[in-house]
């Protein structure tokens, strides 16, 4: 039966759907945001009026905005290095047959379902200086007095938002790490067991090679979502105390939708962007990483 321009031999007319859904919600976008970067919304005029380099020049001398990228830089490598730590280690320990395990494995996964926006919430209340569970977890080992709220001062907020994001992505790593371990052939671990290796030369020299390319994986994908991470800080401190929590995803939407800089705002978009383009594909360089 013939198919007319459905048929198999004219793959590129199934692919017109998602080539359409690219450009519209991708290429457009991205385009019009750099044009934009060239403008700013005048209130007065209610219109946009052409600026030619000023918002990029702006970009270049803004302290606030490189303290926001202080701020993100921090925030990414905190996060990411723990995720890693502790999925890593965390695959370890759940890669078993033993019996409840793959129970675990599965409620592992219900904090992926859960909104980041209600995970900001509920560590809103987790660390709420009078009733917080964290809170008094840590005024009872002596670690932190409840007269220091967590989220209300600098030298701790930013540290209290990181912790919610690793307790909601770090099972994002298990997950991944997981699955790295169980494809693993038996055979290397075979010869190390007869050879006498003890269990951490096993990981170092066996474990940490053959999965070099998950890991590689992981980081990327992971690392590209922590760097803009925008809805943690947003419900949880919005920023404060200060500018303490400020980070670039952040600083660009008060800029765009509290300041109503349209141009500046997509200037910092797009400087966002820059930097994860050139760190993704260095990162893949280095990791010898292959699509």
């Amino acid at each position: 039966m013939k198919l007319g321009v459905l048929s198999p031999d004219r793959p590129f007319i199934w692919m017109l759907p998602l080539i359409a859904i690219l450009i519209a919600f991708t290429i457009i976008p991205l385009f019009y945001n750099i044009w934009l970067s060239f403008h700013e919304y005048a209130p007065f005029k209610r219109a946009l009026e052409p600026v030619g380099l000023k918002n990029w020049s702006l970009l270049l001398s803004d302290e606030r905005m490189w303290e926001a990228l202080g701020t993100t830089i921090l925030y990414f490598v905190v996060v990411l290095t723990a995720e890693v730590v502790l999925g890593m280690g965390i695959a370890l320990l759940l890669d078993t047959e033993e019996f409840g395990f793959g129970f675990l494995r599965t409620v592992l996964t219900l904090t992926l379902v859960v909104p980041p926006a209600i995970v900001g919430m509920m560590y809103l209340l987790i660390e709420d200086p009078e009733f917080g569970v964290l809170t008094y977890v840590l005024d009872a080992a002596g670690l932190l007095d409840k007269a220091t709220p967590i989220l209300s001062t600098a030298s701790t907020a930013l540290w209290g938002v990181m912790l919610a994001d690793i307790w909601q992505w770090t099972p994002f790593m298990v997950l991944i790490f997981l699955a790295g371990l169980r494809s693993l052939p038996p055979e290397p671990y075979e010869a190390a067991m007869l050879d006498g290796a003890s269990a951490v030369m096993t990981f170092r020299r066996i474990t940490l090679p053959l999965l070099n390319k998950v890991i590689a994986v992981a980081i990327l994908i992971r690392g590209i979502d922590v760097f803009r991470m925008f809805d943690y800080v947003f419900v949880m401190t919005s920023g404060g105390p200060g500018t303490s929590t400020y980070t670039l995803s952040l600083y660009a939407w008060q800029q765009t939708f509290s300041f109503i800089k349209w141009g500046y705002g997509a200037t910092l978009s797009l400087f966002t962007l820059a930097i994860i383009l050139i760190v993704a594909n260095l990162f893949i360089y280095i990791a010898k990483v292959r699509w």
